[in-house]
């Protein structure tokens, strides 16, 4: 879908005529009376035929020739017979300033949503962010904000996402249940960050206010249930992550909207694949896939077969996985989010690896590595863990060494220590064929460590 170029709405520009946005032609010198005899002209009027009651042609005539200021009251009857409002009459523009600023909101949001190259869109909205700051207005700063943080996050901007996002929560003045979306990201964001605690409270914060509402919203409540169970995941806690997700499951029956089904099927998929239960996990993942085939979300269908194709190389079956992977590439089209695209990629770098080709890891690990930038440590975990596997597939000791350092490096930032022991003990292997024994046994104690802290988890997000 196409949309026509952006031209920024001014107040020069921007009018409402019977309750509906219009563009006029920019006319910065116009008089009162030259704006009158404008519009009166337009309509096919003579002054006589606008006159009225109280606003005789004489009046009219000298209005028009600059002769005379119109009363509150003349303009009022002027503009009504006219079809404009009495400030437009009276200035040319009947948008007050915070009403042109929520326009421009309005056509910047969609332009990032719609445009191929919203780049012209967020300028747009860091100046309105400015903007609002400076007049005061408090609700078209939180608004940009919101724009800007959700904009971020898509873009793979998980730092910035939070710090707006988080800017946006503090005002106060919205909820979980007006916003879901603000909530759901920022949580989802935290998480990304390492700040799993955080993002636990959060989504039991927006779960309690979504289900305090007099009428439940049950999409909302499913997808913060979701989210939820993912970061009680991350923190190791997965009895009562799939105590959260069976409390909406109770209800999966009564549930209009197909998306809050492949949640619960979705977060259900990925708790057993936590749980060393693959063949469930697959059967919820293959039936959230069935429904989002019927929905045409072609971005979370890619997800999800991302997710079976994880759940598959976890559980050493990852032959099976390429057509979920191959699948999941067509369905991300040919400009995908960095960090959907971040995550193909680590999953097909993880499969080559297994599957012996060197050459198709490190391409694949590289790749997903410059599409996550700094702000997923526990993706970069993921994709430098493949890299340096595949570098020793190619017999590039040095590189895959400094691989797994990176890869274990990553981790920790990311507060994983169970992936962490995980490229530890890969990392100590290699030591090991290089001779450098007190090296690969410090690495597989620090391994033995880490490994009690915690129940692993799956990475891949919804």
């Amino acid at each position: 879908m196409t949309i026509p170029p952006f031209e920024p709405l001014t107040r020069s520009t921007a009018s409402v005529e019977y309750g509906k946005v219009v563009v006029v032609s920019e006319r910065p010198e116009e008089t009162v009376g030259a704006r009158l005899r404008r519009l009166r002209l337009e309509r096919g009027l003579s002054q006589r035929e606008l006159a009225s009651p109280g606003v005789s042609y004489a009046y009219i005539s000298r209005i028009e020739a600059g002769t005379r200021q119109p009363s509150v009251k003349a303009l009022r009857k002027l503009a009504r017979k006219l079809g404009v409002t009495a400030e437009f009459l009276e200035t040319g523009s009947d948008v007050r300033d915070e009403e042109l600023r929520e326009l421009r909101l309005a056509q910047a949001e969609l332009e990032i949503r719609l445009s191929g190259d919203p780049d012209t869109a967020r300028a747009t909205l860091r100046e309105l962010l400015d903007e609002a700051e400076a007049a005061g207005d408090v609700p078209s700063a939180r608004r940009a904000r919101i724009s800007l943080g959700l904009a971020a996050f898509e873009a793979g901007g998980i730092a910035e996402a939070v710090t707006l996002l988080e800017q946006a929560v503090a005002d106060g003045d919205i909820s979980p249940g007006l916003r879901p979306d603000v909530f759901a990201t920022l949580g989802r964001a935290l998480a990304m960050q390492g700040r799993a605690q955080e993002a636990v409270e959060l989504f039991e914060r927006a779960l309690e206010d979504v289900e305090g509402q007099a009428s439940a919203d049950i999409p909302a409540r499913v997808r913060f249930a979701t989210y939820l169970s993912f970061a009680l995941t991350d923190l190791g806690d997965l009895e009562r992550a799939e105590i959260v997700l069976r409390d909406v499951l109770d209800d999966l029956d009564t549930f209009v909207d197909p998306y809050t089904q492949v949640r619960v099927h979705w977060s259900l998929g990925r708790l057993a694949g936590a749980q060393g239960r693959p063949s469930d996990a697959l059967e919820h993942l293959r039936r959230a896939i069935v429904l989002l085939e019927a929905t045409e979300d072609t971005v979370h269908l890619a997800k999800a077969n991302i997710a079976c194709a994880w759940s598959l190389i976890e559980n050493d079956r990852a032959e099976e996985a390429g057509p979920y992977l191959e699948a999941a590439e067509t369905l991300l089209g040919a400009k995908p989010a960095a960090a959907d695209l971040a995550q193909l990629r680590t999953e097909q770098a993880r499969r080559a690896v297994v599957l012996g080709d060197g050459d198709g890891a490190t391409d694949f690990a590289r790749q997903a590595i410059d599409g996550l930038g700094d702000d997923f440590p526990e993706e970069q975990g993921t994709a430098r863990l493949a890299l340096a596997e595949g570098l020793v597939l190619q017999g590039d000791v040095p590189g895959a060494l400094e691989g797994f350092r990176r890869s274990v490096d990553a981790y920790e930032r990311a507060g994983r220590p169970h992936e962490q022991a995980r490229a530890l003990r890969a990392w100590s292997r290699l030591l090991r064929s290089e001779g450098r024994e007190a090296d690969a046994l410090d690495a597989l104690e620090r391994a033995a460590d880490l490994a009690t802290r915690q129940p692993s988890n799956a990475h891949v997000e919804a």
